[in-house]
């Protein structure tokens, strides 16, 4: 089966491909010759990813999933949330990114949060989305080499390191877009 991953996020593309089944070939955008930045304009991760997936499917016509994330602070009131890639501007900067928060939380002692990724899949016709949470805390100051974005001031429930410190392999199997593919490749396996 061929699939459209509607994203050009190479990271996210590495990550979703080692879990992916053999028998299920993913297409990048690059692959669909779709070089266009595809609007992310809804008020909702939900809503974003499920926008995504119809702009592929209507305008090239492929069956595709697409997906968004954000990472949801609760002493922030959810923030940054769906802004999360660009929480510090629209130059889309990690490092901004991770600061702009770790300003905000600032002698904050509730650091709670959690990643939520929604999968949006547009196949034959039908749309279904996928859900996949990592509930943790946003650590004091960076740490670990690995991973992107948020990943070096995040550490997920019962680890004592964060994202940009465990292997891709550990973040995939507690990580909230590994939980969402999961539920992904468990519905395609029904199809």
């Amino acid at each position: 089966m061929k699939l459209v991953f509607a994203t050009n996020n190479r990271n996210k593309l590495k990550e979703v491909q080692s879990l992916v089944p053999d028998n299920i070939k993913l297409l990048s955008l690059q692959d669909i010759g779709c070089k266009e930045n595809i609007p992310e304009t809804q008020p909702t991760i939900e809503g974003n990813a499920i926008q995504k997936a119809e702009y592929v499917k209507d305008n090239y016509g492929y069956n595709c999933f697409a997906d968004d994330t954000g990472l949801e602070v609760e002493v922030l009131n959810g923030e940054p949330g769906v802004y999360s890639a660009r929480y510090a501007g629209p130059q889309r900067n990690s490092e901004d990114n991770m600061d702009k928060l770790l300003e905000n939380l600032k002698d904050k002692p509730n650091r709670n949060g959690h990643f939520k990724t929604v999968i949006a899949l547009h196949l034959n016709g039908e749309l279904q989305t996928f859900t996949g949470i990592c509930k943790g805390d946003i650590t004091s100051e960076k740490y670990g080499k690995k991973g992107f974005g948020y990943d070096p001031i995040f550490k997920a429930n019962g680890y004592s390191e964060t994202f940009a410190e465990i292997s891709l392999e550990e973040k995939n199997k507690i990580g909230h877009r590994g939980k969402a593919v999961q539920k992904l490749i468990n519905y395609l396996k029904t199809v």
